[in-house]
């Protein structure tokens, strides 16, 4: 890792990688969305061939497909998958609202109704990969919040198959319908719907470049969570932390992908020194050693700050998806952070916790837009409706008022569509 001072750090380097588009991926994909739009599963059939292997007869996994899934999987993934669902769902349970009114005044209500999204569609990576974690983190919060209908949508293999762990895992959650579709134009079928893929109104969950482009296109048709870039941690560490476990921390998300970035921001030149050796050796034993290398080569830093007030200035600047605060008293120090997507206190709480059993979600913000935007969450599965009720005699009471900023914005039909009320 490079090791730079905080007064020669290149703040603009934090986020050099942040666009997740480029014209050229992103005219491909318009293409793709319009094909889609026009041909509808011919389309969708042509592209999963060529993308994935298999030309599909049925997009839709049958009761047929799922049973032989369940017969893949091992009792020990059901327990730690029951028991990750457990904790996930005992967590956005607190986060629900309620629907609520108030009488400021006689014949006054007003109030605000919550009103789950109808039709919701979780995208979840696959192929050759296994992500049953990413199935959890979508679907549950999405259950919590009452969403009634949830399709899954994940590449399938080249023998037309779904990962069984994904699979397995979206059916104990009560998934309505799973596709076998993936990438650009699984996003395009699910926001504009084909002959047999139901459109839906919500699309949140990962995918590459090619999804995240897509994401953005359909955006404003339908809704999306947040336009994800490469995985992030920044760890703030001081003496009494093992460099051991900070090296291990910064290879978790450096063997994501050689985008990722990682940072250290701690006052001691001795533990970035020590942190730097802890990284050389650890990947030696790593299988992925080479993506996580890449990753720690090209966005790899350890900052040197000046005092502990500047590492956290650093840090939320930085807005990092994962902070962890390894640190004495970490308790004491959350009061600092002022912008990150989830944050782990003390030497025992290691990002991969979140990633899979804490029970927080682990859909995150990235490329500094926590410094406005949250993790994913039971509020992203619903809607907010204003209820307004006046009597005839509060709209008396107010009806001067109302018809006197009416005329000053010059809309007469506003003022008369009260006075009419009043019998003028």
């Amino acid at each position: 890792m490079k090791i730079v001072t905080a007064k020669k750090f290149n703040k603009d380097s934090l986020f050099r990688n942040a666009s997740t588009f480029n014209e050229k991926i992103d005219r491909a994909v318009q293409n793709i969305i319009n094909e889609i739009r026009l041909k509808g599963d011919s389309g969708l059939r042509s592209y999963t061939e060529k993308f994935d292997g298999p030309l599909l007869d049925n997009f839709i996994v049958t009761n047929e497909e799922i049973e032989k899934a369940k017969k893949l999987v091992d009792d020990t993934f059901l327990t730690t998958i029951l028991q990750a669902k457990e904790n996930i769902e005992a967590f956005h349970e607190n986060q629900k609202e309620q629907s609520w009114h108030i009488n400021p005044a006689n014949g006054i209500i007003l109030g605000q109704k919550i009103t789950p999204i109808e039709k919701v569609g979780i995208y979840v990576p696959g192929g050759k990969a296994n992500y049953p974690s990413t199935v959890l983190m979508n679907v549950i919060p999405a259950k919590v919040a009452g969403v009634p209908y949830i399709s899954i949508a994940t590449p399938p293999r080249e023998d037309g198959s779904i990962n069984p762990y994904v699979l397995t895992t979206a059916t104990l959650l009560g998934v309505n319908r799973i596709y076998k579709m993936g990438g650009a134009q699984a996003i395009a079928a699910l926001a504009y719907g084909t002959e047999t893929i139901e459109r839906v109104y919500k699309i949140v969950g990962p995918g590459n470049s090619y999804v995240a482009s897509a994401k953005k296109s359909v955006y404003g048709d339908v809704a999306i969570d947040m336009i994800a870039g490469p995985s992030e941690i920044c760890i703030i560490a001081d003496n009494s932390t093992n460099p051991k476990f900070i090296a291990a921390d910064l290879l978790s998300q450096a063997e994501h992908d050689e985008a990722a970035r990682t940072t250290v921001i701690t006052t001691s030149p001795s533990l970035a020194n020590q942190i730097t050796e802890e990284i050389k050796e650890q990947l030696s034993h790593l299988s992925r050693r080479e993506i996580a290398q890449e990753s720690i080569r090209k966005n790899g830093f350890i900052i040197l700050a000046t005092s502990e007030e500047e590492a956290f200035e650093i840090a939320n600047l930085i807005a990092p998806e994962h902070l962890q605060l390894m640190v004495t008293n970490s308790f004491e120090k959350l009061e600092f952070v002022k912008n990150a997507g989830a944050i782990f206190l003390g030497d025992y709480s290691p990002e991969p916790l979140g990633d899979y059993f804490a029970g927080p979600n682990h859909t995150l913000p990235t490329n500094g837009t926590a410094k406005f935007s949250s993790p994913l969450g039971v509020y992203d599965f619903i809607k907010k409706s204003s209820i307004i009720h006046y009597s005839k005699q509060a709209l008396g009471q107010a009806s001067d008022a109302i018809q006197y900023l009416a005329v000053r914005e010059g809309l007469e039909a506003h003022a008369k569509s009260v006075q009419i009320r009043r019998g003028d």
